[in-house]
């Protein structure tokens, strides 16, 4: 069975591009086979990889309402069209979650991409997920068991606890998550203020490490560039590869 990590974190915080570069750590070290999830409604971790979506998940649950073949199950169809969604690298590959463009319920085709996923991550040694924003989706998480939950967090008061709350909803859940971890985004020169380091004491919540704020990263988002082909001396880079050896689950 495949390792599996997942990131969390409230909106605006730097999940995706988190993901974009844990994944291009992963590649320098020669990692793979991998599987990326991406399983954020807002669907963008396509263009951080700088990676064409052909389709998600989402589009394959409208399908469902009016595309089955008689005599098909609606299992059956999910498995067979959800190869075409799943795009090959070389280094990683990804599957998109999407959402559904009508009104509905998306928790059937949640439930069916999670079937999926559990059957897939057999083939894989790291399974690799971009959760929603927010807290609302942890009860919903694509996967079992997680061995490593990043929550990211901006270096603000507010940002941190909001981050303790995600961790005490892990617990309150009973979720099957081995470690989880805080991962502090875009801090000025890499630093916090004492009253944070104090709070994530409070908390209780592993700190694994802290992300200087990083220009180049919005100068690419800006230009429309993928995150991911980042110089490798970029701060971000560079603070992403200090933490992960630290707490990566071989």
């Amino acid at each position: 069975m495949g390792k599996s990590i997942a990131v969390a974190g409230k909106g605006g915080t730097g999940k995706t591009t988190l993901i974009g570069l844990i994944l291009r750590w992963m590649a320098e070290q020669g990692i793979k086979p991998i599987l990326a999830v991406d399983a954020d409604a807002n669907a963008n971790l396509g263009e951080v990889l700088d990676v064409e979506v052909p389709g998600n998940i989402g589009e394959l649950r409208e399908g469902m309402k009016t595309d089955v073949p008689s005599g098909m199950t609606k299992e059956a169809y999910m498995e067979y069209h959800i190869q075409n969604l799943l795009v090959e690298t070389g280094t990683f590959d990804l599957l998109t979650m999407g959402r559904p463009e009508g009104a509905g319920c998306y928790c059937y085709a949640n439930a069916l991409c999670t079937k999926f996923i559990d059957f897939m991550v057999k083939e894989y040694d790291y399974v690799v997920i971009d959760n929603e924003a927010g807290m609302e989706h942890l009860s919903r998480l694509l996967m079992k068991d997680i061995d490593l939950l990043l929550v990211v967090s901006d270096p603000s008061l507010r940002g941190i606890r909001t981050a303790g709350r995600i961790k005490e909803l892990v617990e309150e859940l009973k979720l099957r998550v081995g470690r989880v971890a805080l991962v502090v985004n875009r801090a000025i020169d890499g630093k916090l203020v004492d009253e944070a380091y104090d709070l994530i004491n409070e908390i209780g919540i592993e700190l694994a490490g802290v992300i200087p704020n990083d220009p180049l990263i919005a100068k690419f988002d800006h230009e429309g560039k993928p995150t991911v082909t980042i110089p490798a001396e970029a701060l971000s880079f560079q603070g992403v590869g200090k933490i992960m050896p630290k707490i990566f689950p071989y």
